[in-house]
Order: C-alpha cells, then structure tokens, then sequence
C-alpha cells in the first residue's frame, strides 16, 4: 500500500508541474483528490486495512494529500500569475503614449498643398462676405468666352490655348466661367468667388503648367472703384502670408474688364533678387483684375448704367509656391509623394 501511494503522489506531482493551463490542473486534481479519485478512493478503503497498519497509511494518505493539494495551489498562483502578464501585454493601453504609431502616421493620408491653400482662402473670403460657387469643368463656349465678351473669331481667344472636345465644348480656360453662372443665379449686390481646376494647352516649364487651380472672384454695388479691389487684394495676401506684401498694378488687357490690371507681388522665393519663377524679374505676375467690363454685366442680366464690380483670378499654384518657397509648379503633378509629404 506504502508503495502504490508513493506512486500516486510522484505521478501527481510530476503532472502539476506539467501543467500549462488551469483547466489541466482542475483535471488532475479530480484524477487523484476527486470523488473517485484514485488517492480519495485509498482513503476510503482504510476499513478494509488491518487495525495494526490503519493509522500509518491513514496519516501517510492524508501527507500525500496535502502536497498534492499545495501543489496544485502553487502551480495554480504560478499560471495565475503567467496568464495576467500575457493579458496585460496584450491588452495594455498606456495613456501617456500618442493615440497613433508612428508608422500609423506614416501611413496616413494628407490634403494636397493646393487644396490647403483653396481651403484657407475659401474661410478668409467668406469672413469677408464672399459667397463660395463651383461651376463644371468641362465647360460651353458660351460661359467660357462669349459671355466674358470674347465672341467666336475674338483674338483674345488665342491668349488661352484651349483643349477642345468633339462635341465642340472645352477644358475651362479660367474659372471666370463661375462668375457668369453665379450672375444668373444672384440678384446684386453679391460678393462670390469661384475656386477650381483649370486646363491650358501650352508648353510647361517652371510658372507654367497644362494643369492648374484658380480661385477667381467679382463683387458688385454701387459705385465700386479700384481702391476696393487694391484693398481686398491687399487683405487676401496679407491673410495668406501673415505680412505685409509689396504688390504692383501694371495695365493689363483682359476683355471681361475695363480697365484691367496685372497685379504683381515681390518674389518671395529670391526677395526680389531674381529667379526662375520671376523669370529673373523680382516680381512674380499673381493676379489679373479690373473692374467689370459693362458687356459682362448686361450678359449676366445686370444693368451696368446701375451696378458696377470689381473681378480677379488668382491662380493658386502661384500662390503656394510663393507661400512656401517651391521653386517649380510641376512638382504640384509629379505624384512625388516626397513632395507631398512635406505639407
């Protein structure tokens, strides 16, 4: 009997200490301490056992026991303890660190330089009243020329190289097809602005691109001159740059105003100095303007002998190279997400 309870507790023990899971070790403890377990049921036969050896295997029964018994609760701390630490690594959300990884960071997705800039400019024209419109790319000759007072066979078409369809419409040359559209639909005084992508069939090179983003605006009253728009302008750019811009007016034609002006601001990516992108002139052409010419008005169905206005395009490409002192637009289409990274 000695023997067969020696084997009991060695095969019990080396099993505990086996054990890799709670579960397992329920299952052991039934094995041997369980209702029929096999160390339970010598406990129970001790009737059976001759008076003489009864209380030696009786105390040596319950010994065993209890070391199995310590055993398993040992063994049991001891996974406790195990799994905690698994589940803490697992599951553990330390609030001091960032939300984010840095390689879920990486990975995220960021708004282009362009529309960055067209979205600052967007909150700062409508601070100042501005109304924002949008308007179709794939424009008619209508909104694009004709309404601008530039009829079929005007020269001043061929100042715009124009992608044209089959169907005999076209790649919008400027987004001042906007302000046509926004004419018909709002009775003066309005203030609008007309953000957008625009295409022009030329060569590229460092200012120049087939491809590019304009914002172009009018605001219409009474009595408007070009002391309003030099201000609004002014306010635009300082808005933009957060300083004080050195800007110039030189006369410009542009059959939808009269008179019409190049505004021009101090490059900032020489100073002034010259460069590629100001042509080596310390000035870099920003922003066509001029009040409304009375041909455009009467086309939007604005009587101009009692409204006049103001209107602009200022292309936005320009305006982020400038901003942040990139020194060639082609890069805005390159797809280098080294580029884009930077903003």
């Amino acid at each position: 009997m000695e023997h067969q309870l020696a084997e009991i507790r060695a095969t019990a023990l080396s099993a505990i200490q086996s054990a890799d899971s709670i579960d397992i070790l329920e299952e052991i403890r039934i094995q041997y301490l369980g209702r029929k377990g096999s160390l339970t049921l010598i406990l129970r036969s001790l009737g059976n056992i001759p008076a003489e050896r009864r209380a030696s295997i009786g105390k040596l029964s319950n010994q065993y026991k209890n070391e199995i018994e310590s055993g398993l609760e040992d063994k049991k701390n001891e996974l406790s303890k195990t799994i905690g630490s698994d589940l803490l690594r697992k599951q553990l959300i330390d609030v001091t660190l960032d939300s984010e990884s840095a390689t879920e960071r990486e990975n995220l997705g960021r708004l282009h330089p362009i529309s960055q800039i067209q979205y600052e400019i967007e909150d700062i024209f409508t601070s100042m009243g501005f109304e924002i419109l949008d308007g179709p790319e794939v424009e008619t000759d209508y909104y694009n020329f004709e309404a601008l007072n530039m009829p079929r066979h005007h020269p001043a078409r061929d100042m715009q190289d124009t992608f044209w369809t089959e169907d005999g419409n076209l790649l919008r040359t400027h987004t001042s097809a906007i302000q046509i559209r926004g004419m018909e639909k709002v009775s003066p005084p309005f203030r609008i602005v007309g953000p957008g992508r625009v295409f022009r069939y030329e060569s590229t090179d460092a200012s120049h691109e087939n491809t590019f983003y304009q914002v172009e605006g009018m605001m219409v009253d009474r009595e408007i001159t070009v002391a309003h728009l030099i201000f609004v302008m002014k306010q635009l750019l300082k808005e933009i740059f957060q300083r004080d811009v050195a800007v110039r007016l030189r006369p410009g034609y542009f059959p939808f105003v009269e008179p019409g002006f190049e505004l021009d601001i101090h490059c900032l990516i020489c100073d002034g100095a010259g460069c590629s992108v100001c042509k080596q002139s310390g000035w870099v052409e920003l922003l066509p303007c001029g009040l409304v010419h009375p041909n455009v008005l009467r086309m939007g169905g604005i009587n101009p002998e009692e409204w006049s206005g103001f209107a602009f395009g200022l292309g936005l490409n320009r305006l982020v190279m400038m901003k942040y002192g990139i020194n060639d637009i082609r890069h805005f289409l390159s797809g280098d997400i080294r580029f884009l990274k930077q903003f």
